[in-house]
């Protein structure tokens, strides 16, 4: 009679240390796959190791160049399933093109429905993500997904500068929610800021609702892209009488001009979670990384015993 099924965890070029991380934390080996190129560009995989009947894990961020790291993940994922895997589970810790997840105006693309879908015919039968950037994304699969949560991770890190007087600033009318659940994991008040968007990428801030005023902020957010809209927020609660600032995410993008920004704004500190891997420039002293591994680890562990990952952000 046929034993318990294997556990694989395989993973592309997007973040291969995290897979690492992730493979030291449920103790086994990472999987053997060459990820190449053809020629041309195209991308070549090739599996090491047998897959028959076992639960296997795709490690693969969809960060920059979102493109090929999504070719790559579809791939792999259909080459997989072609070598008779039992049951294959995209790991996703940043959901790239999230953003566009609903037309906002005629003729818009929703990309988060697409590349749900572009998932689920390669062959993906579950999903597992951190903090994507709409919740409704969840309903765009047709297959389970499990979606883990980074305030924990966050909260966990300020609990332990045992800040006082403090408040959570959510940068937008739109992320109040995560601030509020953050806030309450920290037992802490929130303040909102109001800001308008002339254009994409650019933020302008308008008022900020909530008392500041000598006391410490921490301002939360899933996607830190060109931080425009946390470094001007920054500037703001400054002026307004803000005492320290303190900045925090989930998925450090970081393009265009962040690192510079992030260098010269009012923030003392911003912490990330390594859901998108930190490149040699943007290591820079304001910013913190910290590892989800350990998370990702015990999600995909609960995954193949068949056991609620809801139990993992349960409350006391």
């Amino acid at each position: 009679m046929a034993g318990r099924k294997t556990i694989k965890v395989f993973t592309g070029n997007a973040h291969p240390q995290l897979a690492k991380e992730i493979c030291q934390n449920i103790g086994i080996p990472l999987g053997k796959a060459e990820v190449g190129r053809f020629s041309d560009g195209e991308i070549a995989i090739n599996i090491g190791e047998s897959v028959r009947g076992a639960d296997v894990y795709v490690v693969q961020p969809t960060c920059t160049p979102a493109n090929n790291y999504l070719m790559e993940l579809l791939i792999m994922i259909d080459a997989l399933k072609r070598a008779s895997a039992g049951r294959i589970t995209a790991v996703i810790p940043y959901y790239g093109y999230a953003r566009q997840d609903r037309k906002t105006k005629a003729r818009d693309p929703i990309t988060a429905k697409l590349v749900a879908d572009l998932i689920s015919v390669a062959g993906a039968d579950r999903l597992l993500s951190m903090d994507l950037h709409a919740a409704q994304i969840q309903g765009y699969f047709n297959i389970p997904v499990d979606h883990l949560l980074g305030a924990p991770i966050l909260a966990e890190y300020f609990k332990d500068k045992n800040l006082q007087e403090a408040v959570v600033v959510s940068p937008d009318v739109g992320s109040v929610a995560r601030a509020r659940n953050f806030a309450n994991i920290m037992n802490l008040p929130i303040a909102i800021v109001d800001k308008r968007r002339p254009k994409a990428n650019v933020s302008e801030v308008v008022n900020v609702i909530g008392d500041i005023k000598d006391k410490d902020v921490i301002i939360i957010d899933d996607i830190l892209d060109t931080a425009g809209t946390m470094t001007g927020g920054a500037t703001a609660l400054k002026k307004m009488g803000a005492r320290r600032i303190y900045a925090c995410c989930t998925h450090p993008v970081l393009s265009g001009p962040a690192i510079e920004r992030i260098k010269n704004s009012e923030i003392e500190e911003v912490v990330v979670l390594n859901t998108i891997p930190l490149s040699p420039d943007k290591r820079i002293d304001k910013i913190v990384s910290l590892s989800v591994a350990p998370i990702f680890a015990e999600a995909i562990t609960r995954i193949y015993e068949d056991l609620s990952v809801s139990k993992l952000f349960d409350q006391d």
